[in-house]
């Protein structure tokens, strides 16, 4: 490269400890070790005061006006701004004010969009989506996206999430075979995600597992109706909510993990499917959105179907008792983080950096 970047990034940041957040804080981290000049303004700073984030209309307001006072202050210092994108409120109150203020300010812009919801969210707001994206450099994680914004006649290219090779790699010794399989969840306790089908499938799979346990780390506003769920299935003794778990923690609980289930009803590229696969987990997911781009079934993955208790059981059971079946998978999956790992795609961002600074 030519010349070192200043690169202002938009985005969240952990708690709470989601995709993109998660992605912010690693891009951020990694791209300062190439010795690109990072700067950042978060999408989601604390509310100041506290109390005012307790208030659904007011805190919207104290946080947005900072915010966007922060994007005016801070974009003329960039050569590029990268503006990690979501759908629905997310985009139009974080992400479509961070592009047109750089736009104003003569900056270019590379739009980093992500979410499963991104089709649902196009179909009712393509005309002022891509009237924002105009003259941007359009970045998604996932086949999947791309071809969602081809269908709106937009053009987006692909640079994988990255996961962390040295946090996130296979135990050591190898997890043993046993007879008391451990079954982890890694998703926040929202609807979209489906816990209440992991737990049903549990309950199925203790059928044929009568020792499986489960451990489920997220937080979110079902965690009361999941619990009362176990009860009503009897599976209580089985299951363990961790709460939110930091970066060292979730590996860890990995490295104790038989099997990942994602169950979720709506995703695009789960970095927890990743970063179970860079352990060497054989991971069970529903084939929902852009899951079924980045693993194939048994290959790199077990897809069931969505909304399915019982194709979701019948995934655990067949990894957990297909001993060839299970070494396929981890094998393929330890190749597919591979290739997302940072010396794989590091030069990719830093070409889209030069693209859009360029154009």
């Amino acid at each position: 490269m030519t010349a070192v970047p200043r690169v202002l990034l938009v985005g969240p940041l952990p708690p709470p400890s989601g995709g993109m957040a998660n992605q912010t804080r690693q891009l951020k981290r990694l791209l300062e070790g190439e010795g690109v000049g990072v700067s950042l303004v978060q999408t989601n700073a604390p509310y100041r005061p506290d109390w005012v984030g307790r208030i659904p209309v007011l805190r919207a307001a104290f946080r947005l006006a900072p915010y966007l006072r922060r994007l005016w202050r801070s974009v003329v210092d960039a050569d590029v701004v990268h503006v990690m994108a979501n759908s629905g409120l997310a985009w139009h109150l974080l992400a479509a004010p961070a592009i047109r203020i750089a736009k104003v300010r003569g900056r270019p812009v590379v739009v980093n969009y992500r979410g499963g919801l991104a089709s649902e969210f196009l179909e009712r707001s393509a005309r002022s989506v891509i009237a924002t994206l105009a003259g941007t450099r359009l970045v998604v994680p996932s086949g999947f996206l791309q071809s969602v914004f081809q269908r709106h006649g937009v053009e987006a290219e692909i640079i994988p999430n990255v996961v962390d090779l040295e946090r996130f790699r296979p135990a050591d010794p190898p997890r043993a075979a046993t007879d008391t399989p451990h079954v982890v969840i890694a998703r926040n306790l929202e609807p979209i995600y489906g816990i209440d089908l992991a737990l049903r499938a549990i309950a199925l799979a203790a059928e044929r597992h009568p020792r499986l346990s489960a451990s489920i780390a997220g937080s979110g506003p079902e965690r009361g109706k999941l619990e009362a769920l176990c009860n009503e299935l009897g599976i209580t003794d089985r299951v363990r909510f961790t709460g939110r778990l930091d970066v060292p923690e979730m590996a860890a609980l990995y490295s104790e993990a038989d099997l990942v289930l994602n169950p979720a009803r709506a995703d695009n590229t789960p970095n927890s499917i990743l970063e179970a696969l860079a352990c060497a987990v054989p991971v069970v997911t529903t084939s929902v959105g852009g899951v079924p781009f980045l693993v194939q079934h048994r290959r790199t993955a077990w897809l069931a179907e969505p909304e399915s208790p019982e194709s979701l059981a019948s995934g655990i059971d067949a990894v957990l008792g297909e001993q060839a079946l299970r070494e396929e998978l981890i094998q393929n999956g330890l190749a597919l983080a591979r290739s997302c790992a940072w010396p794989a795609v590091r030069d990719r961002w830093l070409a889209a950096y030069r693209g859009a600074m360029t154009a």
